[in-house]
């Protein structure tokens, strides 16, 4: 009798795992089609009591995955989808860059403005060809300006979806988090958690498109998810991640400033931050484009818009329109023009001349001989007194020339009968041969020269073509490598209000730029300084905090400043360059010619302006037909180029970008997808295996059936014969 009854319960143990198998099997024949679904597995086990075998029992239902392959697809995922998010914000960048040989390109515009230029000087003194220079001039500076706020467009739209991942993440986060309380206190009661482990994955799978992950599971089933930076994203008690959107992004913002934020995970700190530790992901690709690729586009634009400034305002400024000018204001700032000294190099001078309306000379003397710059050196201040005392014993009674509240170089005759010019010259004798003059420029008053400028008239800016209207509260130095140190120095910071609180600051040798920039910050009033990254370098940026024009100037000895470049900074450049307003309203007003000398006027020969005089345009058009040199940025080595050759190479950098960027991204989807359907492969359904399965269980839960029925009959036959 026990026996049979033990044959009962062992056949009813088979029927149920049967059943739960024939189930199990219904199960993956439903989902064959379900992504991310894993086809299960039953594992039973044989039941002994006492010794005696008593049956079977259902010990796990696992599921056919290779966590190994599944760690490597999601590795992969995470650098495809690094570079699909790049892709699709380069096909805009080629929209916008096109190719050299477009008619909107700026290598094609700067083509046509050349060509203007050597139009112009068959007819100097023609309107109609001077308008078209201007007409050319200006479309090289709208495009520019155009490329320079699609480039901030495109940066800022990139830091919105930073922070649209950002949120997305923390609700893929959240779900992994309640999916590991779920099958953690599932499993301890023995339920079935395969199905809430694929949920699991198909979260993590996503999550993994996001950012670089990382992770690994536990005994009791949870799993803890980190960056592969090391910052745990899924544990106990999961960190929120954040990022603030920034309102608006311009050349100058950057995320080493501190312009924009961080993505933190925990607290809001430093620490926290983990922008620079992204390794893949949605969020590298958007990270490196805001942040490197698409500040290098901006870069090489400013460096080829203040090249071609600062180029073709040096020739500009060595004549003026005939017959010269009545208005002269300057374009440098100076913060302490009461302090600020100037003086010039060696034998070099600048003839003063004020012209009639005919182009004659009616007065002449020169900056030297009248005493208003002499061998010693002169404030700006007092350089404005003494023109402007020569200016009205000359001709122009009423004439004013001071330092305006902007801190420019002004000049005004106040009188419409003559017209005054400049003309730098080797020496101090009339008709002395035509050349810049070297000026040296003490910024900050302590007698020693900070900087060596050629050409008064381009030294104060009279006469600029291009023009930004930037304050001169941002300089910056050349790219550097990461680990360039400083030498020993003194640095001396100052703007309007004079020296600035913290400086002079001394500067250990071998201090890195890192900590140079924050020794600044920590230390001087009003000014910040930071790293930022150019390229495959950097560059240490000081900033005046209230946005003043300032100066950044090191003690006498010192080279710090001068072995880094540091200069006024070229960054916004390309954004704010235009034409100068009264040029641009009057095309006439381009200079053509410049002061010209003839020994056999008057008793020992006179200056005169003739509207036939095409020397400086055609410096001006010899200069942007000639090779310049352009210093490293933005991933563009220092070369020597033409401005088309150069504007040429800015395309065809962007175009060689995306081509590798799209040929990267082929191979990496060609590879991850291999990888994925590996895996789909070992952890998807088989019609063929589950259907065989679905035979045998459904044979054996026949058999389990049958079992039980004979020992019912036998039971029952028993209980008769008793």
């Amino acid at each position: 009798m026990a026996s049979l009854t033990q044959a009962l319960r062992t056949a009813q143990s088979g029927l149920l795992v049967n059943q739960q198998t024939l189930n199990v099997v219904a199960n993956n024949i439903a989902n064959v089609n379900t992504e991310g679904y894993s086809r299960k597995i039953v594992s039973v086990e044989s039941q002994v009591i006492v010794g005696v075998g008593a049956g079977v029992s259902v010990s796990d239902i696992t599921r056919q995955v290779d966590e190994g392959l599944m760690k490597s697809v999601r590795i992969e995922l995470g650098e495809l989808h690094a570079l699909i998010v790049q892709d699709n914000y380069f096909a805009r960048t080629q929209d916008m860059f096109g190719t050299p040989n477009d008619n909107t390109s700026v290598a094609h515009l700067l083509d046509e403005f050349v060509s203007s230029l050597e139009t112009l000087t068959l007819s100097p003194d023609k309107s109609v060809q001077q308008s078209e220079v201007i007409r050319r001039a200006n479309d090289a500076v709208l495009k520019l300006q155009d490329m320079s706020e699609t480039i901030q467009e495109l940066r800022l739209q990139a830091d919105v979806e930073i922070g649209e991942k950002v949120t997305a993440m923390n609700k893929i986060v959240a779900r992994i988090d309640q999916l590991n309380d779920d099958i953690v206190s599932n499993s301890s009661v023995g339920r079935d958690v395969s199905d809430l482990r694929d949920q699991r994955d198909a979260q993590l799978d996503e999550l993994a498109t996001y950012i670089d992950i990382r992770y690994f599971s536990r005994a009791d089933g949870d799993v803890v998810v980190f960056s592969s930076g090391g910052r745990t994203l899924v544990d106990t008690i999961p960190p929120v991640i954040t990022h603030s959107v920034s309102a608006t992004v311009s050349s100058t913002s950057t995320h080493s400033e501190g312009d924009i934020a961080g993505i933190y995970v925990g607290t809001v700190e430093a620490r926290n931050d983990i922008t620079n530790e992204l390794r893949g992901g949605d969020l590298k690709g958007l990270v490196e484009l805001r942040d490197k690729v698409l500040p290098n586009l901006q870069n090489q634009l400013d460096e080829m818009a203040a090249e071609m400034r600062d180029v073709f305002n040096q020739i500009h400024n060595r004549g003026v329109a005939v017959p010269g000018a009545q208005t002269y204001t300057g374009s440098r700032t100076f913060v302490r023009p009461t302090e600020q000294t100037f003086t010039y190099s060696g034998t070099s001078d600048t003839t003063v001349t004020l012209f009639d309306a005919n182009g004659d000379q009616t007065a002449v003397s020169t900056m030297r001989s009248a005493d208003i710059l002499n061998a010693n050196n002169s404030t700006i201040d007092n350089a404005a007194t003494k023109l402007q005392a020569w200016l009205r014993a000359n001709g122009a009674a009423s004439a004013t020339v001071i330092v305006n509240a902007s801190g420019n170089f002004d000049i005004n005759l106040n009188s419409t009968s003559v017209n005054l010019a400049f003309r730098d010259e080797t020496a101090t004798a009339n008709g002395s041969t035509l050349q810049d003059a070297t000026l040296n420029f003490d910024a900050n008053g302590d007698g020693n020269s900070d900087e060596s400028v050629s050409g008064l008239s381009n030294f104060l800016g009279l006469n600029d073509f291009f023009v930004t209207g930037l304050a001169d509260n941002i300089h910056e130095s050349n790219v550097l490598t990461s680990s360039f140190t400083a030498s020993a120095s003194q640095l001396t910071f100052r703007d309007a209000t004079g020296t600035l609180t913290g400086s002079p600051l001394a500067v250990t040798a071998g201090t890195s730029l890192t900590d140079l920039a924050t020794l600044i910050t920590n230390n001087v009033t009003d000014v910040t300084a930071s790293v930022v990254p150019d390229g495959s370098g950097v560059r240490l940026r000081i900033a005046h905090d209230q946005g003043s024009s300032m100066t950044v100037t090191q003690a006498a000895g010192n080279t710090f400043l001068t072995d880094i470049s540091m200069h006024k900074a070229d960054a916004r450049v390309a954004s704010t360059i235009q034409i100068r307003s009264d040029i641009f309203d009057q095309p006439s007003k381009i200079t053509t010619g410049s002061v010209l000398w003839d020994a056999n006027k008057g008793a020992s020969g006179e200056y005169f302006m003739s509207l036939g005089d095409n020397s400086i345009i055609e410096s001006l058009a010899s200069a942007f037909t000639s090779s310049n040199g352009f210093d490293t940025a933005g991933g563009l080595a220092s070369v020597q180029h033409t401005f088309t050759e150069y504007a040429s190479s800015i395309v065809s950098e962007n175009a060689r970008q995306a081509d590798t960027i799209e040929s990267n991204g082929k191979s990496q989807r060609s590879l991850t997808e291999s990888l994925q359907f590996k895996s789909d492969t070992s952890r998807g359904v088989n019609l063929d295996e589950e259907m065989s399965n679905l035979i045998i269980f459904e044979q054996a839960f026949n058999a389990s059936a049958r079992i039980i029925a004979t020992v019912q009959r036998m039971l029952d036959a028993l209980e008769q014969v008793v």
